[in-house]
């Protein structure tokens, strides 16, 4: 249509003249074409519209879907961690209640003090047996120098006996375990004013 246009419009430049009545011929048939292309361009844009629309409500309905998935996982591994923690508790409890049943015993007992001294330093070897089964150790301190790191001072002893800065003696026991101190030893550090002095 458009190119219909141009050769009567070159023709118009030139020696041939258009009519009047082609003239608005022309022109209504232009506007007709420039209506049905603002109608086709509507209704591509629509469909356009249409199907943006159809993309994000699916993204939108995935998104939901995705949170809900995220949510459920947290809550699960939440549970999870509940669980493992009760029974490493659980499992930790088991190795005590032997200790506990002998405890009991020993004050039923009517034994000689002898006896039930006997029976106590059974009973301590097997409290010690059940904390090493979890991986629990003691911090060695007997004539190790101190260390702030595991070990906390209650006082000094001077002496000569000892090198500076050494365990004398060791109050409470320290414990940790792997890498991972539970509690320092308390101990008593030597002050050796002989050694200081060369």
């Amino acid at each position: 249509m458009f190119s219909d246009l141009r050769k009567k419009w070159k023709g118009m430049n030139g020696a041939e003249q258009m009519d009047p009545a082609t003239d608005a011929e022309m022109m209504s048939a232009a506007e007709a074409d420039e209506t049905a292309t603002s109608v086709d361009v509507a209704t591509v844009s629509q469909a356009e519209f249409e199907q943006v629309k159809g993309e994000r409500d699916q993204l939108i309905d995935r998104m939901a879907r995705l949170q809900a998935e995220f949510d459920n996982a947290r809550k699960r591994e939440a549970k999870e961690r509940a669980d493992f923690r009760d029974y490493a508790v659980g499992n930790a409890a088991e190795s005590f209640l032997g200790v506990l049943d002998n405890f009991q015993l020993a004050l039923k007992s009517q034994g000689s003090p002898e006896q039930f001294r006997t029976g106590i330093e059974l009973i301590a070897k097997q409290l010690d047996d059940a904390v090493k089964n979890l991986g629990v150790v003691p911090v060695e301190t007997a004539g190790q120098q101190f260390d702030p790191r595991t070990m906390e001072a209650l006082g000094s002893v001077e002496t000569a006996e000892f090198p500076d800065g050494a365990v004398v003696d060791e109050v409470r026991k320290g414990y940790r375990i792997k890498e991972r101190l539970l509690r320092p030893a308390m101990v008593r550090v030597a002050v050796n004013n002989a050694t200081k002095e060369a």
